[in-house]
């Protein structure tokens, strides 16, 4: 089975608040949430059980940049949120593919490697709807739903509990954490940065990868 990702990217502007202000030595949010969801878009495009990507945007910069990577990109519907723009993104992809398979993916996972994403792809092709939870057991990274199934996304805060509760399956796998790894948080930011993230993370980050391994390849 392959997949249609779609891939929510708020506006850079605003994104990554919890990151705090930009400091001297620390890369500026708009850069990094840029970066994080660029290096994801190219993991995605990479993996072989990726048929596309859509990407949800109203940045223009993030848009341009999904759509030089080959993403296909779609403008947010007005005042709904995140899960309204997934859900349109879903429903976009399946006017394309009526019988098309279709997960979310969240856009801050920079350090995403091809192969651990075919993995839980290939897992989530086994239940109707599935979903991986992000590295703190709280929040989810990925929602996936089978052919002729509704994505019905939940996201947001302790959403792992509300899939859980909507009858989603959790996949449950070992090594696969440049699937579950998001970035909310400084902490968070060099544990991405340890495991090895796309190049322009790696670039932007500068001064943080000091402790960390070498760029993502």
């Amino acid at each position: 089975m392959r997949w249609t990702l779609v891939v929510p990217v708020k506006s850079l502007t605003l994104a990554k608040s919890r990151l705090g202000a930009a400091g001297p030595g620390h890369p500026p949010r708009p850069a990094l949430a840029l970066a994080f969801a660029l290096d994801t878009v190219e993991a995605a495009l990479a993996c072989p059980a990726v048929r596309g990507v859509a990407v949800v945007t109203d940045d223009p910069l993030a848009g341009a940049g999904a759509a030089a990577l080959g993403a296909r990109v779609l403008p947010e519907p007005p005042g709904g949120g995140l899960n309204a723009a997934l859900a349109h993104g879903a429903r976009s992809v399946r006017e394309q593919l009526p019988d098309g398979a279709v997960a979310t993916l969240n856009a801050d996972l920079p350090a995403l490697r091809p192969v651990e994403l075919e993995r839980v792809l290939g897992r989530a092709a086994e239940f109707p709807r599935a979903f991986l939870a992000d590295a703190a057991g709280i929040g989810t990274t990925l929602l996936a739903a089978a052919p002729g199934m509704e994505l019905a996304p939940a996201f947001e805060g302790r959403s792992r509990a509300r899939h859980l509760a909507s009858g989603a399956r959790e996949i449950l796998l070992d090594g696969v954490d440049s699937v579950r790894r998001d970035v909310d948080t400084e902490a968070d930011l060099r544990a991405v940065l340890a495991l090895g993230t796309g190049p322009r993370t790696a670039a932007v980050a500068g001064p943080l990868r000091s402790a960390s391994r070498p760029a993502r390849t």
